[in-house]
């Protein structure tokens, strides 16, 4: 070996970071025997490597011991019992899916689903949920409960102001009162306490649409002062009630009073009436950002979106007191003309009865549009609509699932490109989304059409992502970082579902670990439960 002076022995030292430190500690000399070799768990070398920031890839090795990255680059100074040859192969942090409906997987009886393959095969480690306004405040004993369950992926949490709302006011139209609204602001508190990332809301749906904005910002002031973010289905994505610019303006001025971050969940314009204003919503977003306020968004690359047969059709008025009171007001043949004429236009927003899938799994009729279903019934499409919507209060069914083909591929290109932009699923059951969001980005966004590149997807999959939420240790590959690391082969990365076979896992994953455990190999999960439930610091003020 040559002397320590030598160039060529500094450049040996530098790719060999234990035997660096043997010299500098003066236990080993430069020149004798071979220093020892570090031990690690896996080592995965020669792959592409993607960090999950804004740096050039580079081809280099990545080290994991236990649940953590011990070392990025060169691993000459290390020995492991597994050695993955990724040579042709991408690596990078495992993907983080900001805003998902995974309830159906990670709360199953079923260990096997529990494992939450419809992610996993898509490279994805880490989801969120509580989104819409869903999430419980009580955060704690939700994270414990998974937890102890056994998970697939990690999970991080949201308190939601519907799930707040509804225990407090349940599903009637009205603001609280003053000592109402002291408990909804508690239970926030509570839950970001408790540690969850922030406060979602689902502005869009009843009973949460029955709210003024400075109800919103009240309660959401108790999540900004305990470090959370305001994460957002925002008032209206469409022209339902005060039209997208004004709800995108009315989610950043609700940040900016409460003094919290602003992110747009599945950002679109949806519907014929704002397709093209992709270009506004961009400004008013930027404008903000330029005035100090932190706004971001996350988006699906799918053209239709996922809702309920109710939801996407019925007037907010009209399941003012939940599903019992709609069934009274559809019983009322005056109030039924009244809201037949108003579904009308919601059909016409949405571009038609055909442009509406079915596709919730527990019925007969899945796969057919409202209008295949209305022809062969024989009757108009919106009461084959209201039939179904009967039949899903009836059986205690919490709405029909419909596919909406609504958005403009402009638009989903344009906002894709925007640098606070990041992908998200949406994932909710019957629609490909939840099965193949992130391989169907890959293979149509980057691949094809080349709306992205790659080193885009890969960072609005995973450190910026980390970045918005500020998780801890997750999306980049890093020494020190939680050991969730995806290799995937760019060539046949791919996703399998489709709207018709929605519930396909995608191909592609040749390793996924999820700290530190092998959760994928070979494109298949491994049944490894190796997800946590990812909790924030207790914020400063904090009980207990």
């Amino acid at each position: 070996m040559p002397s320590p002076a030598s160039p060529s022995a500094s450049r040996t030292i530098a790719l060999f970071p234990v035997a660096a430190a043997l010299v500098a500690g003066g236990l080993w000399a430069a020149g004798s025997a071979a220093p020892p070799m570090e031990t690690v768990d896996v080592i995965i070398r020669g792959g592409t490597i993607y960090d999950g920031g804004e740096g050039e890839p580079f081809v280099s090795d990545v080290a994991i011991r236990g649940d953590r990255i011990v070392h990025v680059g060169a691993t000459g100074g290390y020995a492991a019992p597994q050695v993955i040859d990724a040579k042709g192969l991408i690596v990078a942090p495992g993907f983080i899916d900001p805003h998902t409906h995974a309830d159906s997987f990670i709360r199953s009886p079923h260990k096997a689903v529990r494992v939450n393959a419809a992610w996993l095969t898509q490279g994805v480690s880490t989801v969120m949920i509580g989104v819409d306004g869903s999430g419980t405040p009580d955060v704690a004993a939700d994270a414990t409960e998974l937890a102890e369950s056994g998970i697939g992926t990690n999970v991080a949490l949201f308190v939601g102001f519907g799930a707040v709302r509804r225990r407090v006011l349940g599903p009637d139209a009205r603001a609280p009162d003053a000592a109402e609204l002291g408990k909804m602001k508690a239970l926030v508190a509570s839950g970001m306490c408790e540690g969850a990332l922030g406060l979602s809301t689902g502005l869009f749906y009843a009973p949460q649409s029955f709210a003024k904005s400075d109800e919103v910002v009240a309660v959401a002031r108790e999540a900004a002062v305990r470090g959370g973010l305001y994460d957002t289905h925002q008032r209206d994505e469409s022209s339902y009630s005060i039209g997208l610019l004004a709800s995108v303006e009315e989610a950043i001025d609700i940040g900016r009073q409460a003094g919290m971050p602003v992110h747009f969940a599945h950002l679109k314009a949806l519907g014929v009436d704002v397709h093209g204003q992709a270009g506004a919503v961009i400004a008013a977003i930027d404008a903000a950002r330029a005035a100090g306020v932190e706004v971001t968004a996350d988006q699906y690359p799918w053209l239709a979106s996922g809702s309920s047969l109710d939801a996407a059709l019925l007037p907010r008025w009209a399941v003012d007191g939940g599903g019992a009171a709609l069934l009274k007001r559809l019983d009322d043949p005056a109030t039924l003309s009244r809201i037949r004429d108003e579904m009308q236009d919601n059909l016409r927003r949405r571009g038609g009865a055909a442009s509406l899938l079915l596709i919730d799994q527990r019925v007969p009729w899945t796969g057919q549009t409202l209008e295949q279903v209305a022809e062969a019934w024989k009757i108009d499409s919106r009461d084959a609509a209201l039939h179904i919507i009967r039949q899903s209060i009836k059986s205690g069914r919490d709405g029909t699932s419909v596919a909406s083909f609504n958005m403009a591929q402009a638009d989903v290109d344009l906002l894709m490109q925007q640098p606070w932009m990041v992908t998200a699923s949406d994932g909710s059951d019957g629609h490909p989304r939840m099965f193949a969001t992130f391989p169907e980005k890959y293979a149509r966004y980057v691949r094809e059409r080349h709306v992205i590149d790659l080193p885009t997807f890969i960072r609005q999959s995973t450190g910026r992502t980390a970045d918005i939420y500020k998780l801890d240790r997750r999306g980049y590959l890093r020494a020190g970082f939680f050991a969730d690391v995806l290799v995937f082969d760019p060539d046949h990365y791919a996703p399998r579902a489709d709207y018709m076979h929605p519930r396909e896992l995608s191909v592609g994953v040749t390793k996924l670990f999820v700290n530190g455990a092998l959760a994928v190999d070979g494109g298949r999960a491994t049944g490894a439960a190796a997800g946590r439930a990812l909790l924030r610091a207790r914020p400063a003020g904090c009980p207990g």
